[in-house]
């Protein structure tokens, strides 16, 4: 007898627990669509987010809703010649972003510095992953450079980087284990559902320059990073919130390169609210670069441990 009444304690316990957990999960849940909803725009519309006159021509730079986030930045510039107001016959467009920081040190940040003319649709591709937003401890400039008949101009333009508030677009900096500087850009989605969605990140590194900086300010050699290729961004996402026990979910895929230069994976969201997507990143040869495994334990009311390559992400 005394022994059925403590599995019925045991059971009456593990209820009382389990309600806890769903109302816990039910709350959060509403809380985080409340905020996503509010918060998080999804932007498809490219509009200009600067222009600059200069030498008898008009250059525009658009992004995504007309502004430079931190992170991931798509660019489209398109040179005018503002006499006919046609499009100028440029046959080369360079791009250097260069953020003046509070102490006079000068960086960059991953960028595309050789654009890539798209004739028909009559702009040059690119895009720049600012790691900080413009603020007191420092702010961002554009150099541009572009060729037209032989001859090259040269235009710099102070720019405003704003701070990204959807946090499915953050970002990482680290140092690997081969004491390389890398960078891990969210670029895609927007705005998450719950279920299988197409994660898309750029990873880059910093090439450490091999000589003394040259000529006029700013030499290209001293900022320049490469997408690094044919690596693979292992991915295991959790939900580390200690009502959420630090659980999973099945169906997610790695993330390998593509033809557009960007790493392309899946993660199923099961829920909204908080994830973790914790990262493995291997070179070419397999060799782990940074990260840990995650602990597959259920931990209920225990936050979750996170690898120490990872990202937090809110939908």
């Amino acid at each position: 007898m005394g022994l059925i009444i403590i599995q019925v304690k045991k059971i009456t316990f593990f209820l009382t627990a389990m309600c806890f957990a769903v109302a816990s999960c039910t709350k959060d849940k509403t809380d985080y669509e409340a905020e996503i909803d509010t918060l998080v725009p999804e932007y498809h519309e490219f509009k200009e987010a600067v222009s600059v006159h200069s030498d008898g021509y008009d250059i525009s730079i658009e992004a995504l809703n007309g502004t430079f986030f931190k992170g991931y930045n798509e660019i489209r510039l398109k040179i005018t010649d503002s006499r006919t107001n046609g499009k100028a016959n440029t046959s080369a467009v360079t791009f250097l972003p260069i953020r003046n920081n509070a102490d006079g040190s000068n960086v960059s940040c991953p960028h595309r510095y050789d654009l890539v003319d798209k004739p028909d649709d009559g702009y040059f591709s690119g895009y720049s992953v600012f790691t900080d937003e413009s603020g007191s401890d420092g702010s961002w400039e554009l150099y541009i450079s572009f060729t037209i008949a032989g001859q090259t101009h040269t235009v710099k333009q102070p720019i405003s980087v704003q701070e990204q508030t959807n946090k499915n677009l953050n970002i990482t900096t680290f140092t690997g284990k081969d004491d390389q500087q890398y960078f891990i850009a969210l670029v895609s989605p927007q705005k998450p559902k719950v279920g299988e969605n197409g994660l898309v990140a750029g990873i880059y590194r910093y090439n450490r320059p091999t000589y003394p900086p040259s000529g006029n300010f700013p030499d290209a050699s001293q900022f320049s990073y490469t997408e690094v290729s044919d690596y693979t961004l292992q991915l295991d996402p959790r939900m580390p919130e200690p009502s959420m026990g630090n659980h999973s979910s099945p169906n997610n895929k790695d993330l390998i390169q593509q033809s557009d230069g960007l790493y392309h994976g899946v993660v199923n969201y099961t829920m909204t609210g908080n994830w973790t997507l914790n990262f493995i990143l291997l070179n070419r040869q397999g060799q782990i670069l940074k990260g840990t495994i995650v602990p597959t334990d259920f931990t209920p009311g225990v936050e979750g441990v996170k690898s120490e390559l990872h990202i937090d992400i809110l939908f």
